[in-house]
C-alpha cells in the first residue's frame, strides 16, 4: 500500500517559498496533496502574506483534498488535548492524520512527539 501524507502548514509554506532543498520539495511535488482543514485556513489566512506568496498557495490548495473537521476530529482532538500539552491547531492536525491513517509531513516533528500512533516525517530530512 502507497505511503499517503498530510501536509502541515510550515511544510506547505516552505516548499511553494523555495525554502526547502530540491530533493524534499521534489518529494512533495510529486504527491497528491492532502492538507487539513486548520493548514488550508492557516496558510490562507497568512496576515502578512502579498498577493503574490498567496498566489501560489491558493493554486496548491485549490488542487489539495481538504480533510474537514468533522465530530470524529473534534473527539479525537479532545482525547489528544487531554493527553498531552499540545496547541488546538496541531491536536486538529494530528487527530486528522491519525483518522485518515496519514503520515504526517512536518518540519515541528518535536510539536508532535508522544502522540500514540502518530507517524511523522519531516520532509526537511528527506535525501
Amino acid at each position: 500500500m502507497e505511503q499517503r501524507f498530510l501536509i502541515d502548514t510550515n511544510v506547505v509554506i516552505d516548499a511553494l517559498g523555495a525554502e526547502m532543498p530540491a530533493e524534499p520539495r521534489d518529494f512533495i511535488g510529486g504527491m497528491t496533496p492532502i492538507v487539513s482543514a486548520v493548514t488550508y485556513m492557516e496558510a490562507l489566512g497568512w496576515h502578512k502574506a502579498s498577493p503574490q506568496q498567496l498566489a501560489p498557495l491558493q493554486a496548491f490548495l485549490s488542487a489539495a483534498t481538504v480533510l474537514p473537521i468533522d465530530q470524529t476530529v473534534v473527539n479525537k482532538t479532545v482525547l489528544i488535548r487531554q493527553q498531552k500539552k499540545i496547541g488546538l491547531g496541531d491536536a486538529i492536525i494530528a487527530a486528522a492524520a491519525l483518522l485518515h491513517d496519514l503520515i504526517l509531513l512536518t518540519r515541528n516533528t518535536g510539536d508532535f512527539k508522544d502522540i500514540n500512533g502518530l507517524k511523522t516525517l519531516n520532509p526537511w530530512q528527506i535525501k
